[in-house]
């Protein structure tokens, strides 16, 4: 991929930059519709099972993404549940939400660390985008806990199907 991913971890914050050979208002649209999110979210071999998407401030996104590689192992079958609870919303230029893990029932984990996340969306010539990710944990060990589950790799992943998806869809 041309568009690598940029990550810094400095203290209890992760910053993620990637720039996408796409408008930002496509690129928002990605992240903020669950027909499109249902289309690149999550790893490779990982698909999007549910996704209860209420776009707007105090709206949440409650998902599963689940492994269907086989060849991925005891990760095989397995899901992961999330909910996304938005704060503002500047459309198309910035999002600010928590992102929890959860079970399938919407209830919060209360042993895995939660991230404040602002995501922004700047406007590159060329009709390119980058999008600008900074994660706040409660902690620095809180941080080192969600890199030790492979985070990083997970995200990096699905960046490329976002960057994949944007293509196809121009």
């Amino acid at each position: 991929m041309a568009n690598q991913l940029v990550t810094k971890a400095e203290g209890q914050e992760l910053t993620l930059e990637r720039v996408f050979n796409a408008p930002r208002e496509l690129v928002f649209q990605a992240f903020t519709q669950s027909e499109h999110l249902k289309h690149w979210w999550g790893p490779r071999g990982w698909e999007v099972t549910v996704s209860d998407m209420d776009f707007r401030p105090g709206g949440s996104w409650h998902y599963c993404f689940k492994c269907m590689d086989q060849s991925q192992g005891d990760f095989y079958g397995m899901e992961s549940w999330g909910k996304a609870v938005y704060g503002e919303i500047e459309t198309p230029e910035r999002i600010v939400y928590t992102d929890y893990f959860s079970d399938a029932e919407g209830t919060l984990s209360e042993t895995m660390p939660p991230s404040h996340i602002v995501m922004t969306f700047e406007t590159l010539e060329g009709g390119k985008t980058k999008l600008v990710n900074r994660a706040t944990y409660a902690s620095a060990e809180a941080l080192q806990t969600v890199l030790d589950m492979g985070m990083e790799q997970g995200i990096g992943e699905t960046y490329d199907r976002l960057d994949e998806y944007l293509a196809a869809r121009q």
